[in-house]
């Protein structure tokens, strides 16, 4: 399936609509790969709300391994891609790690001669295989070719297991009960595909189902072995999602059933919940998590509790006919441990990123540097942020955050730009300039992507402020609740206590299109010549 083809079917579907469906329970038997209850005494948790994660994470899978929970989602062109999410209660997540170390496609990954945004690391699939206890991730890439990576702990390290020439779009993987895996995948047109004992070749692969033309368009498999049955987990984009059940075996034939179509969903002003996994608990209960379209921020995860019919067809359930905004909490074993915030403060300590940063496609490893403060040397002229490598991202929290950064700009050189961006396909930043014998805080708005992802504005300043002194303060803040005109705004400070508005407010695009929400991002390129550097030496992200 072509790109354009791609983007103009989600378009349809976008401005598509009707229908829902209903059930009663079918008594719960525990999926292959899972562990039975043990240990501790099942307790229910308080009542949560969503979205479980107000941040972006889209294209979700999720599994659980023994007493712990775990999700994949997909980052197009930032590097590390595919974190890997992990919660001991389906609902408080931290990132554990990346399945996709490196984005080493092909130079417009590095940006080199070209760029790979929204490319990359789209819907993809993660599994655990019990008999090697080993965690696979598998997905496509720029509809070439699948890459499988493989590892023991979730955190990493993820190393390639193999490349296998047939891309499987839109993958969901399958650990059958007889340790064999096949892999669901396809627009519209859905296969299924056997892979050879050690996951490193396709053996077999045969189309199952071609969605209906009432229909249109599914996609985003997820595949599954729950009762004896196959199921084909497929979303309708972005309004829709459907199931596929075959009592044949992994080859079907299969059946379809709608669980929602234009069902509301939990964040006012946001999207149809869809294309998700299920999972099964401890104690036996179903859930679905799945994300919400809700731009400027992105695709956030949402969670509901999942029945099923007494023919096997499960069914979300509601809350007055929508998508609960709360829901009770899954009966599970209380947490060995609290998971790690995605918010608050990092000073970069230690000889590693933490997991929450990734950067805008790879960087340039030999001009950064963390322990102490990260260092950024620079990496790239140019005077488009766009082409800047090591540009290191941080996804913002909703409904609003601010991200506040300590910068230390004493090795900057001339033509250097350095600072806190607002990036997306429209972007807007505060940081330090050095130009000649000065150095001023500015404010710069107007740089701006086309459809094609090409730059169309390299920004211009719109405030400045002379900024005495080795360091400062940047602060910015963003609402990033569904819908348009939602603002973001900057200020800095020379004491780290009294902040001062720089610039106008900055609105924030809104278009599906660039599909990943807004980020923080910390940048510093040079617009003359390499060799500066700056240090940032902490990042702190709030809530109100």
């Amino acid at each position: 399936m072509s790109w354009t083809h791609q983007i103009l079917s989600r378009r349809r579907a976008l401005t598509t609509a009707t229908g829902l469906a209903a059930g009663a329970l079918l008594p719960p038997t525990a999926a292959h790969g899972t562990a039975s209850p043990r240990g501790p005494a099942l307790a229910a948790a308080a009542a949560f709300t969503n979205p479980v994660i107000w941040q972006d994470f889209a294209d979700i899978d999720v599994i659980r391994v023994g007493d712990t929970f775990y999700a994949s989602a997909s980052t197009m062109h930032y590097s590390p891609g595919a974190p890997v999410l992990r919660s001991y209660d389906l609902v408080n997540w931290e990132i554990a790690g990346h399945s996709v170390p490196v984005l080493d496609f092909g130079a417009k990954y590095d940006l080199n001669g070209a760029r790979g945004y929204v490319r990359g690391v789209w819907a993809s699939s993660l599994a655990y295989r019990p008999s090697n206890r080993t965690f696979y991730w598998l997905g496509q890439i720029d509809f070439a070719r699948t890459y499988v990576y493989t590892a023991t702990a979730a955190e990493g390290p993820w190393n390639r297991l193999t490349t296998i020439s047939t891309p499987y779009y839109d993958a969901g993987l399958l650990v059958d009960s007889d340790d064999t895996l096949y892999v669901a995948y396809g627009n519209t047109t859905i296969s299924v595909a056997q892979l050879s004992p050690d996951g490193r070749n396709q053996v077999r692969t045969q189309q199952v189902f071609t969605a209906p033309s009432s229909v249109g368009t599914l996609e985003g498999s997820r595949f599954y072995k729950i009762n004896g049955q196959y199921y084909i987990f497929l979303t309708r984009p972005a309004n829709g999602q459907y199931i596929l059940k075959s009592s044949s075996g992994p080859f079907g034939p299969y059946t379809m059933r709608q669980v929602l179509l234009d069902l509301p969903g939990p964040i006012a002003g946001g999207g149809v919940p869809h294309q998700g996994g299920l999972v099964q608990t401890q104690s036996g209960a179903w859930y679905y998590l799945a994300f919400v379209d809700a731009y400027p921020g992105g695709r956030m995860p949402a969670l509901a509790p999942v029945t099923w019919t007494a023919d096997g067809w499960p069914v979300v359930q509601l809350v007055n006919g929508a998508w609960g905004t709360s829901y009770p909490g899954p009966t599970v074993p209380p947490p060995p441990r609290r998971v790690t915030p995605m918010t608050g403060v990092d000073t970069f300590d230690g000889a590693a990123l933490k997991p929450r940063w990734e950067w805008n496609h790879n960087p340039d490893n030999t001009r950064w540097s963390v322990n102490n403060g990260l260092t950024l040397r620079t990496a790239t002229v140019t005077d488009d942020l766009y082409w800047a490598r090591n540009t290191l991202t941080h996804r913002i929290q909703g409904p609003t955050s601010t991200a506040t950064v300590q910068l230390d700009h004493t090795e900057m050189h001339n033509g250097d730009r350095a600072g806190l961006a607002l990036l997306r396909d429209s972007s807007a930043w505060i940081g330090v300039k050095r130009d000649g014998a000065g150095t001023r805080v500015s404010m710069v708005n107007g740089l701006t992507m086309d459809t094609n992802w090409n730059t169309t504005g390299t920004g211009t300043e719109v405030a400045s402020a002379a900024v005495p002194g080795s360091r400062v303060w940047l602060r910015a803040s963003a609402d990033i609740r569904p819908g348009t005109g939602r603002l973001g705004a900057f200020s800095y400070s020379t004491d780290g206590t009294t902040f001062t508005r720089l610039g106008p407010a900055f609105s924030l695009g809104n278009d599906w299109r660039f599909f990943m929400g807004y980020r923080f991002a910390l940048f510093n390129h040079a617009t003359q010549a390499l060799g500066g550097a700056v240090r940032f030496t902490r990042f702190e992200l709030t809530t109100p």
